[in-house]
């Protein structure tokens, strides 16, 4: 078991290379599945998550060589069509193998992924359009039985609420699904763009990704392909955020303020210097104390929730009072009794924090309880007086990528140490 020891106080200065969306990663291995043919796959995170999901197509029978941040995948000779429980436990994004079983092979069994921390995140919207598509659908022994032995036919859907993960799993069903598909209300992720760049290079025919209505026309084979990930834009932003709260300055490479139009013109509020360059952008705090500034979550182009919780580490520090509300998932606050060990002013209301600036934290225990809250508290490490010690760091695996290493050469004192379980106790 490992801890993240901090001693705050110190500015970031220096550059961070962002790495390869986690985000966009997971639908593209799954969209390996559909491809026959070699399918590589460049800029690929080093990440628990990836790995969890590298596992569970083996375990389907791909074959998947993993080095340098590139992935060779070939799923010519898929031996089973189940994701079974003890993998799709590990990790909710399990569910995206779903589409392209079924739209590739006829039949999927795949474990529903049950609770979350931060949310219930149902799978219905993904049954419902796989059903649109023709699917049979079966819900028994906690698994999702979906076969379509004649192919599945192209159809109309309107998704009820906004989704990422199922405007995935619909594409990646679609594409090899008779006649034209539509999605309607479809997510617009940089995420959504990015795996329908990679199956278009497959031989997909897919407009409209990136806009609210996704047509796809159904071809009969995918061949391979190569692409290249996008950048991961929470990590930037998580990045910029570190930069401000440190009252430093980070030169973030590999990344585009394209990717993060809200929430850096939200930081801007907050008083950082943003300017952006060839290759990604500069931050900088000003001498002016951080503002107080209101947001709430909301789908892409909007502030994403995947940033909530770092913002919220840089209001503790504002100027007057700010309002941040959660709009995406219902128990996305966990983060708020964390940092009020670390002295932070924040009273939840519902779905909205109230958060009251203080002059400073102060280092304290704190235990991470999701990958977003967990590098949170990292960022309230970095800013506050004295030490702070994280727990549960496992959750930072999942989502960011050589974390320590990216700080200390931006000057953070920061280190990770393996413990007994006696003294995890």
């Amino acid at each position: 078991m490992d801890r993240i020891i901090i001693k705050g106080g110190t500015p970031l200065r220096g550059s961070v290379r962002i790495s390869g969306a986690k985000n966009a990663s997971l639908p593209l291995l799954a969209a390996g599945l559909l491809c026959e043919g070699t399918y590589q796959l460049n800029n690929i995170p080093d990440l628990a998550d990836i790995h969890s999901m590298i596992e569970l197509l083996k375990q389907h029978g791909c074959n998947v060589i993993y080095q340098n941040n590139m992935i060779t995948m070939d799923a010519m000779n898929i031996v089973n069509t189940t994701a079974p429980y003890d993998l799709v436990r590990r990790m909710r994004a399990s569910i995206l193998v779903l589409g392209p079983l079924v739209g590739r092979f006829g039949k999927a069994r795949v474990s529903l992924p049950g609770g979350c921390a931060i949310g219930t995140r149902p799978v219905d919207i993904h049954i419902q359009g796989l059903q649109k598509l023709g699917a049979h659908i079966e819900l028994t022994e906690g698994y999702i039985h979906a076969t379509a032995p004649n192919g599945l036919v192209g159809a109309t859907i309107a998704m009820p609420v906004i989704s990422v993960t199922a405007t995935e799993n619909l594409m990646m069903a679609a594409v090899l699904a008779k006649g034209e598909t539509i999605l309607v209300n479809a997510a617009r992720e940089p995420e959504i763009i990015d795996l329908a760049t990679a199956l278009i290079a497959m031989g997909a025919h897919i407009s409209g990704a990136g806009t609210d209505r996704i047509m796809i026309q159904g071809v009969s084979q995918l061949n391979g392909a190569t692409h290249t990930v996008v950048s991961d834009r929470i990590e930037a932003a998580t990045y910029a955020i570190a930069a401000i709260i440190t009252r430093g300055e980070l030169n973030l490479m590999h990344t585009s303020l394209d990717l993060i139009p809200t929430v850096s013109a939200a930081l801007e509020s907050a008083g950082a210097i943003i300017t952006p360059h060839d290759t990604g952008f500069t931050v900088k705090a000003t001498d002016t104390p951080i503002q107080g500034i209101d947001v709430m979550t909301e789908p892409f182009p909007g502030f994403a929730t995947d940033i909530q919780a770092q913002m919220m580490a840089l209001m503790t520090l504002c100027e007057g009072a700010s309002m941040i509300t959660e709009t995406i998932f219902e128990n996305r606050f966990m983060h708020v009794p964390e940092l009020c060990r670390m002295g932070a002013n924040i009273t939840v209301h519902g779905s909205s924090a109230l958060v009251r600036g203080v002059p400073y934290l102060s280092g304290a225990p704190v235990m991470a309880t999701d990958l977003r809250a967990s590098v949170s508290l990292v960022l309230a490490g970095l800013a506050a007086r004295g030490e702070t010690i994280l727990n549960r760091v496992y959750h930072l695996d999942r989502g960011y990528e050589t974390l320590e290493e990216k700080l200390r050469n931006c000057g953070a004192h920061i280190e990770r140490r393996t413990i007994t379980t006696y003294e995890a106790e």
